[in-house]
């Protein structure tokens, strides 16, 4: 996830403006990410908001750097909302995160990229998260 700070700049500048208020929530998004999201939680937490891991914790086991990420995305749409720390651990928050993330980072909202990317970051490795995406995908059929 350390990746996403240095391509964020560059999405910056090859992506159109959206507004922060189209994609706080799964349902202003305009994709549902809802099943996706379902699938990832059972693999990373099994719906626990409460699991830790290390630095990354809730029910999608969000890590620091990525709450900073959405608060620097969310900041250059001029949006006042921001996430705490403490957010990770709330499942609606988490989600939010998620929706942004995938916003910025995967406008084309392409389900395996969504997959690979939560898991190994934005220059993710296809080999290196066959595995994850693997068994995310078990939970999506």
């Amino acid at each position: 996830m350390r990746i996403l700070k240095c391509v964020y700049l560059a999405a910056m500048l090859l992506l159109a403006p959206i507004t922060a208020d189209a994609v706080v929530g799964e349902e202003k998004s305009g994709y549902d990410w809802t099943p996706v999201m379902d699938a990832i939680i059972q693999v990373e937490s099994k719906g626990n908001e409460k699991a830790v891991c290390g630095k990354y914790v809730g029910v999608l086991q969000i890590s620091p750097i990525l709450v900073k990420e959405c608060n620097n995305i969310l900041k250059s749409r001029g949006s006042s909302k921001r996430y705490t720390l403490n957010d990770r651990y709330n499942g609606k928050k988490s989600r939010e995160m998620f929706v942004i993330i995938q916003s910025q980072h995967n406008p084309m909202n392409n389900i395996e990229r969504a997959i690979r990317l939560w898991n190994g970051g934005i220059r993710y490795n296809v080999a290196k998260t066959q595995r994850y995406f693997n068994k995310v995908m078990s939970y999506l059929r």
